[in-house]
C-alpha cells in the first residue's frame, strides 16, 4: 500500500485530553497505521468498537481478531474500553450503535475508522473546536477532511459547510442525540420539504430525497445518511479545515464502499494545520466549496443533465 503524505510535522504544546472512538473491523494493515497515529497522540480514554466477522467469510474471523489485538496495544496512560461483537451487525448498526455507546459515556469526542489516517494536528484541531463550540448549537460536526484539492477557500483555519465529511471527525453528545438510525422523521420531513431551505436546485433535492428514502426503507446498509439528515434537520453547520488532515487508506477492491483505487479521493495527501487557529467571524456556509463537493461526490452527470432539461421544459410550458 502506497500512501501519499506531506512531510509536514506537528508538535503539540498541550496534551490531548479528548476521548477517541476507534471503529475497526477486518483490516489489520490499515488498523495498524491508524492506531500508530492514535498511539502518538496518546488520548486519555480510548474506546475500540468492532463488528463481528461475517459467517459467509470463514477467513474473516482471523483478520477481525488480529485487528482487535492491534487496536488495544495501549502502552501509554489510558483508560481503554471495548465493544467487540461476536456476530456481524453490518455497517449500519455496528457503527451507529458504537457511536451511541461512545456518547453514552462521553459528552464529546473524536471518531476514527480503521482506514482513516490522520495527521497529528487533526486531534488538536478537533479538541480546540470541541471546546470552542461546545455550547453553540449552530455547529454539529467537526470534519477532518478537505475535498478542495489544494484550492484555498478561506484565510481562516476552517470554514463552515452543510456537509458532514466522515473520514475522521468529532462531535458532541448534544448533537448526536438527534441521530435516528431508522429515520423515523423522514416521512414528515419529505412531506414538509425540509430540504428546501438548504437546496440550490431540483437535482440536489432529487439526489438526497432518493438517498434518505432508501435509508428509511432499510435498503442501505450504512449509517451516514442518517447523520447528515440529523444535522440538516437542525440547520446544523459543519466545520471543514482549510487543509486536508486525513487520508483514506481504504480504497480497494475488497472494500464495502470505497472500491475505486484510482479515485482522486483515495489516499489524499495530509497536511498539518497551523496553530494558533484563526477562527471565522461569520457563521455562514461556504457556497463555492460546497458546490465543488456536490460536483465531485453527489452528482450523476447524465441524469442531472436530463433532469435539468426536463425542468426547463416544464418551466417554459408554465409561462
Amino acid at each position: 500500500m502506497t500512501l501519499k503524505t506531506d512531510k509536514s510535522t506537528f508538535i503539540p504544546n498541550t496534551p490531548l485530553t479528548t476521548a477517541v472512538l476507534f471503529l475497526i473491523f477486518n483490516r489489520p494493515e490499515t488498523t495498524q497505521q491508524v492506531f500508530s497515529t492514535i498511539r502518538q497522540a496518546k488520548p486519555p480514554r480510548l474506546y475500540v468498537a468492532a463488528d463481528g466477522p461475517r459467517i459467509e467469510n470463514p477467513d474473516e474471523a482471523n483478520q477481525c481478531e488480529l485487528a482487535r489485538s492491534i487496536a488495544t496495544q495501549v502502552d501509554w496512560k489510558c483508560e481503554v474500553k471495548t465493544l467487540f461483537r461476536d456476530q456481524n451487525l453490518g455497517c449500519r448498526l455496528a457503527v451507529s450503535q458504537a457511536i451511541d455507546w461512545f456518547f453514552g459515556q462521553e459528552l464529546e469526542g473524536i471518531i476514527l475508522e480503521e482506514d482513516c489516517f490522520p495527521d497529528q494536528s487533526f486531534f488538536w484541531f478537533c479538541q480546540e473546536l470541541l471546546n470552542r463550540y461546545r455550547d453553540d448549537t449552530r455547529i454539529m460536526h467537526i470534519g477532518g477532511t478537505n475535498f478542495q484539492f489544494g484550492k484555498k477557500r478561506t484565510n481562516y483555519s476552517y470554514y463552515f459547510s452543510r456537509y458532514t465529511h466522515l473520514w475522521g471527525w468529532a462531535t458532541w453528545r448534544r448533537a448526536w442525540m438527534f441521530y435516528d438510525e431508522k429515520l423515523n422523521q423522514w416521512p414528515e420531513a419529505k412531506q414538509n420539504d425540509i430540504l428546501l431551505p438548504w437546496a440550490d436546485d431540483r437535482c440536489f433535492i432529487f439526489y438526497w430525497k432518493n438517498l434518505f428514502e432508501k435509508a428509511a426503507n432499510g435498503d442501505l446498509d450504512t449509517w451516514d445518511p442518517q447523520w447528515i439528515f440529523a444535522c440538516w434537520s437542525q440547520n446544523g453547520l459543519s466545520v471543514i479545515p482549510s487543509v486536508n488532515l486525513v487520508s483514506n487508506l481504504g480504497f480497494s477492491k475488497d472494500s464495502t464502499h470505497t472500491q475505486d483505487e484510482n479515485s482522486p479521493l483515495a489516499n489524499m495527501p495530509r497536511k498539518a494545520i497551523t496553530f494558533p487557529l484563526e477562527h471565522p467571524i461569520h457563521f455562514v456556509r461556504h457556497l463555492k466549496a460546497d458546490r465543488q463537493v456536490e460536483r465531485q461526490q453527489f452528482s450523476r452527470p447524465l441524469l442531472f443533465r436530463l433532469l435539468q432539461k426536463y425542468y426547463r421544459i416544464i418551466r417554459r410550458r408554465k409561462k
